[in-house]
């Protein structure tokens, strides 16, 4: 299966946040393109099917900054996702809930963006 959306952020430490990305929340790295100095020009990070896009922050003509973004995630096992997410440091700005159309969390990473990972997948009816 593949998409035509990526999230995508920048980070002003992005090495950083490859390696507390991957820790947290279980992502896995795909690409990595190194810029200039201790930057990332391009890194793409992958979880099950899907991919988020990120890199450092360019400066301060990038209108891409960090703290802005937000991505949701399909994952199987909530409960453990989240439990792992906590464990390694994450702020939970919502706790696990359950709805009619499935269960989510929301979580910030170090940097201010927001992550929510929930059992819910668009475009598939809840079964």
């Amino acid at each position: 299966m593949t998409t035509d959306i990526y999230p995508s952020m920048r980070y002003h430490d992005a090495h950083a946040a490859i390696e507390w990305l991957e820790q947290a929340f279980g992502f896995e790295r795909h690409v990595v393109y190194e810029g200039t100095g201790e930057t990332i020009d391009h890194a793409e990070l992958r979880y099950g099917e899907g991919l988020v896009m990120l890199g450092s922050v360019r400066g301060d003509d990038d209108h891409r900054r960090p703290g802005q973004g937000w991505a949701y995630v399909v994952v199987d096992d909530l409960s453990a996702h989240h439990d792992r997410a906590k464990a390694a440091g994450a702020e939970i700005v919502e706790p696990p809930q359950v709805h009619d159309y499935g269960s989510f969390y929301g979580a910030r990473d170090p940097e201010g963006n927001l992550w929510s990972f929930g059992t819910y997948r668009p475009g598939v009816p809840p079964g």
